[in-house]
């Protein structure tokens, strides 16, 4: 009994968290980590200094069924849940967030068009974004609609057998090169949030207009940009979540995404703390390693704890999430937290190595480009400490 106690006080957060996981899980898990060591590590440099949108690598993903994870299998996907894409994405993102948040981008448009009614139409579209013939995207902000979702300005128009959209996207991750995008739109302004609808566009039909992708450091392989929309028809087939569905939906969605973010967090500081470590460990100065250093060592355990702390929130909130909550307090908290550490960390990591932790041999820089790119995502920092505060309020006020 005692060498049980002791073999499971042994095991890492992730181990302990893994051992949730079904055996199908852990295999698509481990698949995941050699496709990560192997398509995206030896690429990701070249993505982002060439500033290319890796279509061919993202299909390949998708193909392996990393963008169909939590799809049920009526729809051809495995159903598996929430916890796996979670660690998927933090596995991946320690080789490249860019293209980690492409392929997880995928994989959310596509276990939404499923929810669409069933018919020819819509299986079609599942159909293609299984093989990745198809990539999906969610076009929720505007160039002047960000973290104020209920102020878009893209407009829907109801007419016979259908709705004519008009309105700008922007800061659409897989813009650039995305065929199905799942765009929200108001129908009604003086319904406010409740007029808000969801619709499915297609990037392929007339009065769809791509616009040129961003250049974003650390970010190239996200493909992110927008689209512009000039009187285009969306069916009724087409329409996702109706008036009074859509922002409900998109804010639970937001809920899971800030969990999964914080995994990604997670991913990048694991590998900024390994290399880093690595590197003091070879590297020698006034004739011993400079681990032995004692600012540095503990610059490192400094990082290594927040780490630990960040994993445990990540973790937690995915429980919540896989048991049916909605994990709101928990997901602010672990967002919050990461995006905070993760971006001082990497900077730890980056300062323990020098003036080489700016190389491009190494992913560091594009790391600290990225986690900062996280702090927008999804809510600000300054929308969580809203939250946050929110709860405290409800808390401990009597």
């Amino acid at each position: 009994m005692f060498e049980r106690l002791k073999a499971a006080n042994d095991m890492t957060l992730t181990e302990e968290f893994d051992q949730s996981l079904l055996p199908g899980e852990l295999i698509l898990l481990e698949s995941a980590k050699l496709f990560g060591a192997t398509n995206i590590s030896p690429n990701a440099k070249q993505w982002e200094y060439t500033r290319k949108f890796p279509i061919d690598e993202l299909r390949q993903a998708i193909q392996r069924g990393f963008g169909s994870i939590e799809l049920p299998q009526i729809f051809g996907g495995p159903g598996f849940s929430f916890g796996t894409k979670m660690r998927i994405a933090e596995e991946l993102s320690k080789f490249d967030l860019a293209f980690t948040f492409a392929l997880i981008q995928h994989h959310n448009a596509l276990v939404r068009v499923a929810e669409l009614s069933p018919s020819d139409h819509s299986r079609e579209l599942i159909a293609s974004m299984l093989t990745g013939d198809l990539i999906g995207c969610t076009a929720m902000s505007e160039p002047e609609a960000g973290s104020d979702f209920s102020s878009l300005k893209t407009v829907a128009k109801k007419v016979a057998g259908g709705w004519i959209l008009n309105g700008k996207k922007g800061w659409i991750t897989n813009a650039t090169d995305a065929n199905v995008c799942l765009t929200y739109a108001q129908t009604d302004t003086s319904l406010g949030s409740k007029g808000i609808a969801c619709f499915v566009v297609l990037g392929d039909k007339e009065g769809f207009i791509r616009q040129a992708g961003y250049e974003l450091h650390g970010a190239h392989a996200a493909g992110v940009g927008g689209y512009g929309l000039v009187d285009y028809f969306v069916p009724d087939a087409l329409v996702l979540y109706a008036p009074g569905l859509a922002f409900k939906t998109a804010l639970q969605g937001v809920n899971r995404a800030r969990i999964h973010v914080t995994a990604m967090n997670a991913g990048m500081l694991e590998s900024s703390l390994s290399i880093a470590t690595q590197y003091g460990e070879n590297r020698r100065a006034f004739g011993k390693s400079i681990l032995e250093f004692q600012g540095l060592a503990w610059s490192l355990a400094n990082v290594a704890t927040s780490l630990e702390a960040m994993r445990s929130l990540a973790y937690r909130g995915a429980r919540q999430i896989m048991r049916g909550e909605d994990a709101l307090d928990s997901a602010a908290i672990a967002k919050k937290f990461g995006n905070e550490q993760t971006l001082s960390g990497v900077a730890a990591c980056m300062q323990a190595m020098g003036a080489n932790g700016l190389r491009a041999e190494y992913p560091l820089a594009r790391h600290l480009a990225a986690a900062k790119l996280l702090s927008y995502t999804d809510g600000t920092v300054e929308m969580m400490n809203e939250r946050i505060s929110g709860a405290v309020k409800k808390r401990y006020v009597l």
